[in-house]
């Protein structure tokens, strides 16, 4: 195993104060600016429901409701809460990721969320022969929120995040929220529908990470690191059970031939002990210098204007001052 301490997670502004201010990334905010005007067209026009909410009986003419469902937010909160964890979890993984992976990610688990909540309700339907599986209009935002979660658990584990009263490192929250899910489905039937997009959103966007985003700086795909495998996202005392199962998934998502440069096996295809823990303190290294340099650049350019306007001011002020100097009189013969 790998000797020493691991380097400490990325360094992030407190979540509090200013924080919600500023700083939220032009991506982010049209994405805002798209969930509010959707949820005002679906409140002035009621009709809209039908042909941008996931209707599992409509789909089949209606497709692109796998696409624009996950926009529509029905509710004066559901909008609300879509709107906040939007701005805030895009401010904490967009400097890591950059936009154009942060808009492939949202767009993928947006539809493959829809696309599992659409065959579950037709699954449901088939089992219980109830038509309330088909024609309940299913949307929301809630599924890319949850999704967002799990990338904050894979790129800053240890980041303690200010959730009301209690601090909660970034790692346990996905579990949390699946939890709490379920827990108030019990008892709040209206939240019902929303729980099968939440879990959803979990679990696929898990699997994109896991298996099959590409990384930048190795050219590599996914992530496999112990600390990011499914068991988790559960407490130690159910992993023995759950990592048989999980690794049935993984063999079928990815073989372990794919990953013998990543993970460092030995020719016997057995992978080096530690190689896990140390993928993932790079993976950790690399996003703490990304978020660095980035704040650095920033701040390297306010510093580079606010010196451009100094200089001139400066420059101005001294030509001004050698012009209105007096200038000695030189006659025609003087040398």
């Amino acid at each position: 195993m790998m000797s020493g301490s691991s380097p400490p997670p990325p360094s992030l502004p407190a979540v509090s104060g200013s924080f919600f201010f500023r700083g939220y990334t032009k991506l982010c905010k049209g994405l805002a600016v798209i969930l509010l005007l959707v949820h005002l067209v679906v409140q002035l026009f009621p009709s809209a429901v039908t042909y941008l909410a996931l209707i599992p009986g409509r789909t089949i003419p209606f497709a692109w409701n796998l696409i624009t469902a996950g926009y529509v937010e029905q509710t004066i909160p559901g909008v609300i809460v879509s709107i906040i964890g939007l701005l805030l979890f895009g401010k904490l993984l967009e400097p890591l990721w950059g936009s154009k992976e942060l808009s492939k990610f949202i767009f993928i688990v947006n539809f493959s969320t829809s696309a599992c909540v659409f065959i579950t309700a037709i699954v449901l339907y088939y089992i219980t022969q109830q038509e309330i599986y088909l024609y309940t209009p299913l949307s929301g935002f809630y599924g890319v929120l949850s999704g967002l979660l799990v990338g904050i658990k894979q790129l800053l584990p240890d980041q303690e995040l200010n959730l009301f009263v209690l601090k909660v490192k970034a790692k346990w929250i996905p579990s949390l929220v699946a939890v709490i899910s379920v827990f108030v489905s019990f008892f709040v039937k209206d939240l019902m529908s929303y729980l099968p997009v939440v879990l959803f959103g979990i679990y696929m966007s898990w699997i994109y990470l896991r298996y099959f985003q590409k990384r930048l700086e190795t050219g590599l795909k996914g992530d496999p690191s112990e600390e990011f495998t499914f068991s988790s996202f559960f407490p130690e005392v159910l992993r023995p059970v759950l990592d048989p199962i999980a690794s049935i998934f993984h063999r079928l998502l990815c073989g372990r031939s794919e990953r013998s440069d990543a993970r460092g096996q030995t020719l016997d295809t057995s992978p080096l002990p530690g190689s896990d823990s140390i993928e993932a303190n790079r993976r950790r290294e690399r996003g703490q210098r990304a978020l660095e340099q980035r704040l650095a650049e920033k701040l390297a350019a306010v510093r580079s204007s606010e010196g451009t306007s100094l200089d001139a001011a400066d420059k101005e002020e001294r030509t001004c001052t050698y012009l209105q100097q007096p200038r000695p009189h030189r006659g025609f013969y003087s040398q």
